[in-house]
């Protein structure tokens, strides 16, 4: 996770780094720094070393070609872009500098052949070109912003967020309440995320944006036997999970007690033990004595057993709206207040990578829908066999099967021909003009599945990918202690894998995560194999919402979301009270809301919202030193310096 910040005026001037972004820097990488700078341009490199190679590096690289690079990731294909480099790279030269060969060779072509978590900046002094790139998932973050005639570019978001005037970006709010922002978006909108798979060229005419890698809806995989799809996908998980324990310190991995975080484990474990200098790994589990219904102890105890080591053991009973430091300035609604248990630990037993489960859900068929399956048969026209499974679905999930065909049909209808369902509705004490601006992120048009092209279950499959960026996106840097989060499931080799074989592998009748559970069998423990769908209601944020609904109520005149036109203030205390009474109430966007509500009184309390006050004109409220304004609507809620008004 090593980190970059650069700056580039067109025009020559002067554009090197201050003391203080410097020093920002330098807590995402305590290993070093590299500095380039020529007319115009500066870039600054802190290193973080998670890797035998990195550790020798020296960033900002030059190539032979005078190309100037600057990358943050793992390159997870290096030997066979070696071979394709043809002897103008070596398997003992870094990462860093196998990627400065393959841009000599490819120029921007050399990114759809880069597989792993990376960011990386190239500066062309010949062109007088900027390329900023980001792996395909999104696993790394890479941020800029515009500002007249210079481009700054920063890994992490703090650097481009201080010193400057700010307006937060309406849309990222949405977005937030709902589930997750776009992954392109930031809380502002004068600071942008590179999408991810794609790079954006910077010359001093203009900017493009493009897209350089995408998954091919049309590849097919096709075996005769079950057992051929088993090895082949036993065997790309084991390699993902060797390209994420490539590590020169010690690895910790979440360890849930469900069934993905137990097959990283003992994937890991089954890697280890048949090969020599690989890195230790450590666990990390969560329980809370106080949800009846949440007891993981038995399952992830169970893992540690058979390894014969306990992990970390992390009580999250806790509220999680922690207040906020006063010395604390969170640029992110949600942000985490202060140091958790795990990465004090981390800090203290040297660990700087971290693998988490987040995909295996998504990727693997957690959830056991005949949906996807039934939309393929329907899409190519294979009435008879869509009959037949059907019935065999129906009678699995007692329910008539024309509600399956409803389901399955609907996907293909335009969104004004659909009923909404309740859950999908944009919450009641949503301001209406703030819902209507912002019904996508609100849930009221879904994707429209087409019946030509690729099938309907690479099409959601593609949608449940975009959901996952934006979960990623969403995911700050850790300052206190830096570490890389890993994600075995994202792999990509793993997920063209799995886009391209049939649907009925992954989930059949009766059988959620079919593949997984067949081709694990013999290294998960039987009790995580076999146990239920691991699903709970937990009381945890309805105690959350109590305690928060009582601070609240002190302040009820001052709730900046209402004040600022996103939620009805009173219709949004009725549904915190029917909450606290147990009524069922939509509770994510509650909390989402809830925590955007801290965030603003952190900005407040920071002298960010100084002077707040509510004009005359509804949704309208004027800030001092920030602006919450829509990027899809004409209005807009305007932030100005109320001194200089």
């Amino acid at each position: 996770m090593s980190a970059q910040y650069g700056r580039w005026s067109f025009d020559g001037a002067d554009a090197t780094p201050s003391e203080q972004m410097r020093a920002l820097l330098s807590k995402y990488g305590p290993d070093g720094e590299g500095l380039y700078c020529d007319r115009g341009i500066a870039v600054v490199f802190r290193a973080f070393s998670t890797s035998e190679e990195s550790a020798l590096e020296h960033q900002p690289l030059i190539s032979p070609s005078g190309a100037v690079i600057t990358w943050d990731g793992r390159l997870d294909n290096r030997e066979e872009l070696v071979s394709a480099l043809d002897g103008f790279a070596s398997r003992a030269e870094s990462d860093a500098a196998i990627v400065g060969a393959a841009y000599d060779r490819w120029k921007a072509g050399c990114f759809g052949r880069l597989v792993g978590d990376w960011a990386v900046s190239i500066w062309n002094p010949d062109e007088r070109s900027l390329l900023l790139a980001r792996d395909f998932v999104g696993a790394k973050h890479l941020y800029y912003s515009m500002e007249r005639n210079t481009v700054r570019w920063s890994t992490t978001l703090d650097l481009l967020a201080t010193e400057r005037d700010l307006t937060l970006d309406e849309e990222y709010i949405a977005g937030w309440i709902s589930s997750y922002p776009r992954s392109h978006l930031t809380p502002y909108t004068e600071v942008h995320a590179v999408p991810p798979a794609c790079f954006l060229r910077f010359t001093p005419e203009g900017h493009l944006l493009k897209k350089y890698w995408e998954f091919d809806g049309t590849k097919r995989i096709r075996y005769r036997s079950d057992g051929e799809y088993e090895e082949h996908f036993l065997a790309l998980f084991e390699q993902s999970v060797r390209r994420r324990i490539r590590s020169n310190t010690p690895v910790l991995a979440e360890l849930s007690g469900g069934m993905d975080s137990t097959a990283i484990v003992s994937m890991v474990d089954r890697v280890t033990a048949h090969s020599s200098g690989t890195p230790r790994l450590d666990t990390v589990s969560y329980y809370d004595d106080n949800e009846p219904n949440w007891d993981e102890r038995p399952f992830f105890g169970k893992v540690e057993e058979r390894r014969g080591r306990a992990g970390l053991h992390v009580n999250v009973g806790a509220s999680p709206l922690e207040e906020t430091k006063d010395d604390d300035m969170m640029f992110w609604p949600g942000s985490r207040r202060r140091p958790s248990k795990m990465v004090e630990w981390m800090s203290c037993h040297g660990h700087r990578v971290l693998l988490s489960g987040i995909g295996g859900d998504e990727v693997l068929g957690g959830v056991p829908t005949p949906i996807p399956e039934l939309e393929d048969l329907f899409a190519r026209g294979r009435f008879a066999a869509l009959a037949h499974r059907l019935k065999v679905w129906a009678l699995v999930q007692r329910k008539p099967w024309i509600y399956l065909f409803h389901d399955a049909v609907t996907g293909f209808l335009p969104p004004m021909l659909r009923l909404v369902p309740e859950y999908k509705r944009p919450a009641s004490w949503l301001h209406p003009a703030f819902a209507r601006r912002h019904r996508v992120a609100f849930g009221n048009l879904d994707p429209r599945w087409t019946i030509l092209g690729a099938l309907p279950s690479f099409q959601e499959n593609l949608s449940a990918l975009d959901r996952l960026q934006r979960q990623l996106a969403a995911t700050e840097l850790c300052a206190e202690h830096p570490y890389e989060k890993r994600y075995p499931f994202l792999d990509r080799d793993l997920l063209e894998f799995l886009y391209a074989i049939p649907r009925e592998q992954l989930v059949r009748p009766g059988e959620r995560r079919s593949l997984m559970r067949r081709a694990l069998r013999g290294i998960v423990p039987d009790e995580i194999l076999n146990r239920k769908r691991k699903a709970y209601v937990t009381r945890s944020p309805l105690a959350a919402i109590a305690r928060e609904r009582e601070q609240l109520m002190a302040a009820r005149s001052g709730l900046i979301v209402g004040s600022l036109g996103i939620a009805n203030s009173e219709a949004f205390f009725s549904a915190l009270e029917e909450a606290r009474q147990g009524k069922q109430v939509p509770l994510v966007p509650l909390l989402r809301a809830l925590s955007l509500e801290q965030w603003l009184r952190g900005l407040k309390a920071h002298g960010h919202l100084e002077g707040f006050s509510v004009s005359i004109a509804p949704s309208v409220a004027v800030l001092s030193k920030a602006t919450l304004r829509s990027s899809t609507h004409s209005s807009e809620l305007v932030i100005a310096d109320t001194q200089g008004a």
